[in-house]
């Protein structure tokens, strides 16, 4: 039957385009190619505009898998700014604090690292998709509300330290700007975040279960360090056995998700009910 047919699409999600961006991209591709009208389509999992990689669309019957594709285990890769702060815990917003780093040294980065490994509670950003009081918490954030998030539970299953690039400059030479005037709605089509140069910066790769927020993981971890830190560039690679080497670009959603391509065409027999 036409309703039990269903696909998951794997998309590698570029920079600055939202979750809700590329659902529509892969939306009007079937709508155009397959001359579907009426179907079911979601995603497992949202990125952030300023985060690129992996992200799952579920198709037709394919959406009631949703829940079991978020219980996935994620695996990302990423950079972090030590020494300073952003509001939001990445570059959508600039820089509000400079801390000392000059403490820092590889001994007390491979230590707290360890220190994240394991399950842990961990408090979302305002920042996020998290609901509070049924209304996203971004949207609240972007209209300038400050709201508690109460902390989950989370695991951090593998944290590794790819590479660790030491300050090149000392305490007082850092300068920051003023934030440049702009809505908070509007800041991720246009970041207002740059990265103060010389401050010491972190490679890393995590593994870590549903509901993990890596900018709560930078944000925790330079207040473990003693000198702040921001997220700087962030991908999830992997979500359970998804691989984000195998999925579509953008401009693959055009060339490849047609009803001549076998993987698709099943999609055909979608409902136009």
């Amino acid at each position: 039957m036409a309703e039990k047919v269903g696909l998951v699409i794997a998309v590698d999600k570029p920079l600055q385009w939202t979750s809700f961006q590329v659902v529509n991209k892969v939306k009007w591709q079937l709508r155009r190619n397959f001359g579907l009208k009426k179907f079911k389509i979601g995603h497992a999992g949202t990125l952030d505009p300023l985060a690129s990689g992996l992200l799952l669309i579920c198709v037709g019957n394919a959406t009631k898998k949703i829940e079991e594709l978020q219980q996935g285990i994620k695996e990302y890769s990423g950079t972090m700014v030590l020494g300073a702060t952003t509001p939001c815990y990445d570059l959508e917003q600039a820089v509000d604090h400079l801390l000392p780093f000059n403490h820092i040294t590889p001994e007390l980065i491979e230590t707290t690292r360890q220190s994240f490994v394991g399950e842990q509670e961990q408090v979302p950003p305002m920042f996020s998709a998290v609901k509070i009081n049924g209304k996203r918490a971004y949207l609240s954030a972007r209209d300038g509300s400050v709201a508690d998030i109460a902390p989950k539970k989370i695991t951090i299953y593998d944290f590794q330290i790819s590479q660790y690039r030491p300050a090149s400059v000392s305490e007082n030479e850092i300068k920051i700007s003023a934030p440049a005037e702009g809505r908070l709605r509007d800041l991720y089509k246009n970041p207002q975040g740059e990265i103060p140069p010389g401050l010491p910066q972190i490679d890393f790769r995590v593994t870590c279960s549903k509901g993990t927020y890596i900018r709560s993981l930078a944000r925790d971890f330079g207040l473990v360090v003693g000198s702040g830190a921001f997220l700087s560039k962030l991908r999830r690679v992997k979500i359970g056995d998804y691989r984000v080497d195998d999925a579509l670009s953008i401009e693959d959603i055009e060339t490849t998700l047609t009803p001549d391509n076998p993987t698709y065409s099943p999609l055909l027999s979608l409902s136009n009910g």
